[in-house]
C-alpha cells in the first residue's frame, strides 16, 4: 500500500488543523490506518490510529481530547482533525498502515507502512 499525507503547514497555537492520507494499492480495508509524528531531535512517536473499520479509535495520552482520527473506507482516505494546537505539536506527521489491528500500535508496536511526511509547524 501506497500512502500520501496532505494537510500540513504553519498554525497558531490553540487553532486547528487537518491532514489528510490517500491510499493506493491494496485493499484498504484489510489495513489499520495511523498517524505517527516526529518532531526535531526526537524520536518517532505514536499519535493515534484507527481499526479496520473504523469503530475503534486509539490516540497518545498528548493529544487526547484534541486530535481526531477517522477513516472513509469507500474513498480509501483517512484524516486527523488536530484541535487546540500546541507548539509541542510541531513535527513532520507520517500516515501509516499495517494489516495488524490497531491496537498494536497504541502499545507500542509501530506500523509497517509509512508514506512521506507533511510538516505542522504551531506558532506560539
Amino acid at each position: 500500500v501506497q500512502l500520501q499525507a496532505s494537510g500540513g503547514g504553519l498554525v497558531q497555537a490553540g487553532g486547528s488543523l487537518r491532514l489528510s492520507c490517500t491510499a493506493s494499492g491494496g485493499t484498504f480495508r484489510t489495513y489499520s490506518m495511523g498517524w505517527f509524528r516526529q518532531a526535531p531531535g526526537k524520536e518517532l512517536e505514536f499519535v493515534a490510529a484507527v481499526s479496520y473499520t473504523g469503530d475503534n479509535t486509539y490516540y497518545a495520552d498528548s493529544v487526547k481530547g484534541r486530535f481526531t482520527i477517522s477513516r472513509d473506507n469507500a474513498k480509501r482516505t483517512v484524516t486527523l482533525q488536530m484541535n487546540y494546537v500546541e507548539p509541542e505539536d510541531t513535527a513532520v506527521y507520517y500516515c501509516t498502515a499495517d494489516q495488524l489491528p490497531a491496537v498494536g500500535a497504541a502499545q507500542g508496536g509501530g506500523m509497517h507502512y509509512r508514506g512521506k511526511g507533511t510538516l505542522v509547524t504551531v506558532s506560539s
